[in-house]
């Protein structure tokens, strides 16, 4: 079964750090594709290790990306 999730990927330091919020999984990569690759690796091996129960309590049906405007200085 193939499932669409979201991927964050923002650059931390001298790389990137990938984040998909439905389930708070993270990885990291020198690249954003190698990032984006790593997260996911983890994601595959979340859905196939953890329990039934667990990956209920931590699946968020709706995640929204948006930007907001502020003013600043």
């Amino acid at each position: 079964m193939m499932r669409q999730l979201t991927a964050i990927i923002e650059k931390e330091d001298n790389g990137y750090v990938a984040l998909c919020p439905e389930v708070d999984v993270a990885s990291q990569g020198e690249t954003v594709g190698e990032a984006r690759d790593n997260l996911k690796e983890a994601l595959e091996l979340f859905f196939e290790t953890a329990s039934k129960d667990e990956i209920r309590n931590r699946l968020c049906g709706e995640v929204y990306v948006t930007q907001v405007e502020i003013a600043v200085g």
